[in-house]
């Protein structure tokens, strides 16, 4: 597409696998497909031999791959028209599929029979919405038919396919329009079905729309260069669907945290993201007061967690200016970012930022290791939350001998007998 810079380039070949490997010491050979990878001075180069393949199986993997076919049978297997385009240096470009003509009038196209094209293999129905949206193109009706007619293949593909290509769709400028073209082409219900459970749910937002049209909003309120916090705010609604009942939608942020959790562990996201992303789902609701104390927004900023907060706080304002547009401010927000940047200077948020630890404990208050330990220290976290100036050795130490008494008195004190019961 004019004006886009390539990541990378595609090389092929008529020399086989084992003959490139050769020509290029220290390159790898991997697959069943031909692909060398080869080190050059400018990065990593992916050499690939001309192939013809046999009939697809499961609607992913050719069932054989044959080399020595010809450049123009390499490219007649390809996905899309823009896609089957080869230069040949010196030489004009070869494009015996009309791939310069689709790209003029951005139109995607399936190279030869779509249904066969788009059968063959369905991580193509995931790029089809992907390419249309990113570059910009209109899918050609009938390719666009024979997606939706092929949607179902969508759920054979592995979990880390269709992940990859989501986070692709997601670093877009604007990721609405390839989840939107997900919908539309009758793939959302295959890849992310708690997402498409939104469609017609209704709720009383400035800008209208259902839940499904406020989650697109706000991913695209979010900054591409941070596609997990975009997918946060994709599913940041997702519990609505379960929880909807006369209009409200109690405790939709734990029912939403708990499905993505589970959809993205299927689609194996790292362990680190869906924590991330559930973690944000599960407070984004969080209802921020003036009259809090500077205590109570220590303890919010303990329990979000300071490596989360911020982003947090995008959330929020997206998920505002998704409900009342791009230019409201979130003055709530703004008020909370502002405080908790005053708090946390000096607030103690981990028993780490105490001034002693469990082995002084021990050593001081003549405690042996258990679970005692933790919750002397829970006590003097909390203590110090509400006064980070009560955050000194001999102040934790005298406040540690005062709790442990009274945690002894606690445990001797005699249960309930059954005739209290």
């Amino acid at each position: 597409v004019s004006g886009s810079v390539p990541d990378d380039w595609d090389v092929a070949t008529s020399a086989p696998p084992e003959q490139v490997v050769a020509l290029f010491p220290g390159s790898t050979w991997e697959n069943r497909f031909g692909t060398v990878t080869v080190q050059t001075d400018d990065g990593l180069v992916e050499v690939t031999t001309f192939r013809s393949e046999s009939a697809y199986r499961d609607a992913r993997h050719p069932g054989d791959v044959r080399w020595g076919a010809s450049l123009t049978d390499d490219l007649d297997r390809r996905d899309f028209t823009i896609n089957a385009m080869a230069w040949v240096p010196p030489g004009p470009l070869l494009d015996p599929h009309g791939g310069q003509a689709d790209l003029a009038a951005r139109v995607l196209r399936a190279v030869g029979d779509p249904d066969e094209r788009l059968g063959e293999d369905a991580l193509r129905l995931l790029r089809a919405a992907r390419f249309a949206a990113t570059l910009d193109l209109t899918i050609e009706p009938a390719t666009a038919a024979a997606v939706r007619r092929h949607a179902a293949n969508a759920g054979r593909l592995s979990g880390e396919r269709v992940r990859d290509e989501l986070v692709r769709m997601l670093r877009a400028p604007v990721p609405s329009r390839a989840i939107g073209l997900l919908e539309d082409l009758t793939l959302l219900p295959v890849v992310l079905p708690e997402l498409a459970a939104l469609r017609g749910v209704e709720q009383g937002k400035l800008l209208g729309g259902d839940a499904f049209d406020h989650s697109l909003r706000t991913a695209d309120a979010l900054p591409a260069s941070d596609p997990v916090l975009r997918l946060a705010g994709l599913l940041h609604d997702i519990g609505k669907a379960p929880t909807a009942a006369d209009g409200h939608f109690i405790g939709h942020e734990g029912v939403g945290a708990t499905l993505a959790e589970a959809r993205l562990r299927q689609l194996a996201f790292p362990g680190a993201t869906v924590e991330r992303v559930a973690h944000l789902i599960r407070h984004h609701m969080v209802l921020y007061s003036s009259d809090w104390t500077d205590a109570a927004v220590r303890r919010f900023l303990r329990r979000v967690g300071a490596d989360q907060v911020d982003d947090l706080l995008a959330l929020r304002r997206a998920d505002t200016a998704a409900s009342a547009g791009p230019e409201t401010r979130d003055a709530a927000a703004d008020e909370l970012s502002r405080r908790l940047a005053l708090v946390r200077q000096n607030a103690a948020l981990a028993v780490t930022d105490l001034a002693i630890d469990g082995n002084e404990l021990m050593a001081e208050c003549g405690m042996t290791p258990g679970p005692r330990i933790g919750r002397a220290l829970a006590h003097l976290l909390e203590t110090v939350t509400d006064d980070p100036s009560l955050n000194t050795r001999d102040h934790l130490l005298t406040e540690a001998r005062k709790w442990l008494g009274g945690d002894a008195a606690q445990r001797s004190e005699p249960g309930p007998t059954s005739g209290n019961h």
